[in-house]
Formats: structure tokens, sequence, C-alpha cells
């Protein structure tokens, strides 16, 4: 029924290529089980497979089979506490196997190229809209030792940088919200759809502060903000629009570029992490 794509699910743990191999079944049965016709060629992301079907009455949905880990494991129960309003639509899950039956939007448009001013538009408005309370089994907002990580790749955040960060990690987490919050929203993660212009897809639930989630709309589309007063404009437009408190979201900024410098630098994307050390410094 489907072909997965070669290279898919590199890197994502030891149980991976047992899961990959199990996904062609996985699809298979999920079409009988919830009577889904095949209609287009399966896509995939870094953690899922997603395949376009027709349900029995011949309304398209999308059939997406997901890597189960901590960031995604409450994906379904954060669709369905927001409930369609500016992000997919659930239309059936199953947590055991990561499956998810969601309305079809279109892959092909995204606000990775719509205007700028649309783009911080639509995501501010879903960083104002999307406030309910994180259920209890979603996580808390939380970081790995900044300092150790720093050293373990032979100190490459500048000292004061790094204590920065350090110290905004205490203050922040020391009286973060429980507001139910998507940690990797960006602008290639909001869809054109049928039922609004754009839809929010992938969420990451965490428990936090709304202003956690404005880095992700700064290092998307990065070479189109002008330095450090670009930066900071980009955000306080966020910012106007979201209703978030600018200071916060600055310094959550400060500390999720970091944060994403020192990731980078785990995984060998030297590229990405020069542009989180530039966000924090331009922030910070």
């Amino acid at each position: 029924m489907i072909t997965v794509p070669k290279g898919f699910g590199e890197g994502l743990g030891k149980d991976a290529p047992e899961w990959v191999d199990s996904l062609p079944k996985l699809a298979a049965e999920f079409c009988a089980r919830w009577r889904l016709t095949p209609d287009g060629d399966l896509l995939n992301g870094y953690v899922a497979v997603v395949l376009p079907v027709r349900r029995a009455d011949g309304t398209p949905a999308a059939l997406k089979l997901t890597w189960q880990d901590t960031e995604t494991e409450h994906e379904a129960l954060a669709l369905k506490l927001w409930d369609g309003r500016g992000v997919v639509r659930l239309l059936d899950h199953d947590d055991e196997h990561g499956a998810l039956l969601l309305e079809r939007l279109d892959h092909t448009r995204t606000l990775m190229t719509a205007p700028i001013e649309v783009a911080v538009q639509v995501t501010g408005e879903l960083l104002r809209d999307l406030r309910v309370p994180a259920p209890p089994e979603v996580d808390q907002v939380g970081f790995r030792d900044f300092a150790a990580d720093n050293a373990a790749h032979g100190h490459p955040v500048p000292k004061p940088l790094l204590d920065q960060a350090v110290s905004l990690v205490a203050e922040l987490t020391a009286d973060a919200g429980r507001t139910l919050v998507n940690g990797d929203l960006h602008y290639g993660n909001v869809l054109g759809g049928d039922r609004a212009p754009w839809l929010m897809i992938d969420p990451k639930p965490l428990a936090g502060d709304p202003e956690f989630c404005a880095l992700p709309l700064l290092w998307n589309r990065f070479t189109e903000m002008d330095g450090r007063r670009g930066t900071r404009d980009r955000l306080r437009a966020l910012a106007d629009i979201g209703e978030l408190d600018f200071d916060r979201a600055r310094a959550w900024g400060v500390v999720r570029a970091v944060e994403g410098e020192l990731w980078a630098l785990r995984v060998g994307d030297t590229d990405f992490a020069d542009v989180a050390e530039a966000l924090a410094e331009r922030l910070g």
C-alpha cells in the first residue's frame, strides 16, 4: 500500500527501524479499520508519514502515522482540546499506534511563502487564540543543563550569553504558567485549508507560557530580518498581535536560541547553530 522513503526514520532511536518496517502494515490496517481509500502519494516529515486518503463518504482526509516519543505522544490530545480552532481537525486517532486521521490540508501552501505580513498576522492570532489550560499529563517546559552541554562541545556559546541564558531559565521556569502551548509553531507548520485559509499542524504540546512559542517564528525566514532591530521588530509585531508580554517573549527567545544552538551542535548542523546564536545575541 505504501513505500516508505529510504532513510526515513534515521536518528529517531534504536527502535525506529522496526517501526519503519511496520508502517506499510499499519497503513493497511488503519485504512481497513477506518474505511479509507488511498488518494495520493505518501508524504513524510522527520517523525511521521502522511497518506492522503478518502473516507467512506468520499471526504478527503489524511492518515498520519507518527513516531511516538515525549514530543509527539500528546499530539492527538492537544488537537482535541483546540478542537479545530485555527488548527487541523482531528477526525479519529489511535494513541497506541500513533495513528491520527486528520482533515486534508494543502501541503503545497504554507506560511513560508506567504507575504511576511500575512505570516506574522496568522501566527500572532494563533498565539493569542490557542489558550487553554494544559492537562496534567502534558509535560512542563524544561531544559537540559546548558553549561554542561556547552562544555561538552568546547564552549562554543560565548560565556556572557550562556550565563544570561542560565539565569533566565531559572527565572522563567520558576513562575511559568500551565497553558497548553505548541513548542514547534513555525511558518512551515501552518498550511492552507478549505475550512479556513490557514491551519496549524504538527503541534509539540507542552505546558508553559504562550511567550515560549515565539522564537521559531524568528528563526524561520531569518534572512528577511534586518539585524537586531529587524529581529526585535518582528518579535514585537508577534507580541502585539498575540497579546504577549514582549520582554518575557524576548527572554524566552534568548533561552530557546541558546538551547537551539546547543542542539544543532549535537546533531552537527552548524548553519542552524550560527542562526541560533545570532538570534540569541540580537534578543539578549
